[in-house]
């Protein structure tokens, strides 16, 4: 069960950094790009308040998965 764990740890950091990647790079670039505040205010959203949220809640997870935080 515990290298079950490690594994999945190490799957939610790699998540985690792909969907940072993906809403700054792929989606907020892509707006940014178009202009107009109907593309600016939600390229501004994925790049500042959900890419951190998600990666840093996501990598997080994983790391405390990795050390056997979940243990009991």
């Amino acid at each position: 069960m515990n290298a079950i764990r490690r594994v999945f740890g190490l799957v939610w950091i790699l998540l985690g950094l792909a969907a940072g990647y993906f809403l700054v790079v792929l989606q907020s670039f892509a707006l940014f790009e178009k202009g107009g505040m109907d593309n600016v205010v939600p390229a501004i959203i994925y790049s500042f308040i959900l890419a951190p949220l998600l990666t840093g809640g996501m990598v997080i997870f994983g790391i405390y998965a990795l050390q056997n935080e979940y243990q009991r």
